[in-house]
């Protein structure tokens, strides 16, 4: 937690005015630099004596010092930097501190609640269950934590910008990754931040990364570097429930269930299950071997871009233009003629359809009927 005034002065919350200035006068003696001591500590030591005099409980962060200082003037490019490179180093420090808080319950098979953070950080309120669960209320923001049992996430994930340093990793050994009604409540993960679940699934909401960019290093005039914070789930042994992916974002799952695929997207996976009406054409997904893409409802394929891809784990890359086209149509009259419709333009329509990996990797032989399934 973050330390107190009283605390550095070491005195208790109900000091008089004596007791805090022979507090501040025991500690002066003992690091002021005359005396060989540590001047920085006795920096710390004089403002908090100097806070207390004016009932102020905790210092100053170093968010609240740099708004103050002269440098802070605008939420320019180079003041967000230095921001968030401040809020990430005060949260992983703190997220440090939860992490043992959390394994030493663990360890001992005890429930318990804790608040992490400030109110100017941000507060975030851990809580282990009597089932071994973590709860966590509030948004998570930067630094690391692995925990050994599902977690219950109610608030959002993000990580700093421009800090690789302290980027925001959550990672469970077992158990399950949970959004409380991530949908209703509009949580989401986003800006670069990893979810890793080693042994369960990751149920979460809208899934976001992002992508910007910067002016040449080397200065050159008019030249603009593309930079990404790419945002990860991994779930190798499960399920990735989740609505939206957008804008630069990994996901590696046995089974991913999504809604819309939108803007550099990358999943990999044996089972496939997409509800929605969008794939753009800078969407690959990476099929392992004896999987299916199943589309669902009254799904169109003309809101997947032809240059949207599958790749097969021998290696083959397919278009989903040469899927959308004669080749499927034809499987699809010869085997379910019933169950797909075409348009005027010979475009895929229906209720839903699937493509199995087997179809996709002999999609240049003749197909045979025991080997090929499309629809339902």
């Amino acid at each position: 937690m973050v330390e107190s005034n009283y605390d550095i002065l070491g005195i208790t919350e109900d000091s008089t005015e004596k007791e805090i200035r022979d507090g501040f006068r025991r500690l002066a003696l003992q690091f002021h630099s005359d005396r060989g001591g540590d001047n920085e500590q006795f920096i710390k030591i004089k403002q908090a004596y100097e806070d207390l005099k004016i009932g102020k409980k905790y210092p100053e962060t170093d968010i609240e010092k740099l708004r103050k200082s002269r440098v802070y003037s605008s939420d320019s490019e180079g003041d967000i930097r230095r921001k968030n490179q401040i809020l990430g180093q005060e949260l992983s420090k703190e997220m440090q501190t939860a992490q043992e808080w959390a394994a030493a319950l663990n360890r001992t098979n005890t429930t318990g609640s804790r608040l992490f953070g400030s109110k100017t950080l941000g507060e975030i309120e851990l809580e282990r269950k009597a089932n071994g669960a973590l709860s966590i209320k509030g948004n998570f923001m930067a630094g690391e934590l692995s925990y050994d049992g599902s977690i219950i996430m109610q608030g959002s994930v993000t990580s700093p910008s421009w800090t690789e340093e302290f980027r925001t990793q959550i990672h469970l050994t077992k158990g399950d990754f949970k959004f409380v009604d991530p949908i209703e409540n509009k949580y989401k993960i986003e800006n670069g931040a990893i979810i890793i679940v080693d042994n369960g699934n990751a149920v979460v909401g809208n899934v976001f990364g992002r992508k910007y960019k910067v002016q040449d290093p080397d200065g050159r005039v008019g030249i603009y570097l593309s930079q990404e914070h790419r945002t990860q789930i991994f779930a190798p042994k499960g399920k990735i429930i989740l609505e939206n992916a957008v804008n630069t974002v990994s996901l590696e799952a046995d089974t991913i269930i999504a809604l819309n695929l939108e803007d550099d997207i990358t999943i990999s996976g044996r089972e496939i299950l997409l509800y929605g009406s969008k794939v753009t054409y800078d969407v690959i997904i990476n099929l392992k071997k004896d999987g299916i893409i199943r589309f669902f409802e009254n799904f169109s394929v003309q809101g997947i871009s032809n240059d949207a891809k599958i790749r097969l784990e021998n290696g083959k890359e397919i278009r989903f233009f040469d899927i959308k086209t004669k080749k499927i149509r034809d499987l699809a009259d010869e085997f379910v003629p019933d169950q797909i419709n075409f348009d005027k333009d010979d475009t895929l329509m229906g209720k839903g359809f699937t493509i199995t990996y087997q179809m996709l990797e002999n999609l240049e032989k003749k197909p045979s009927k025991s080997k090929w399934r499309i629809g339902f």
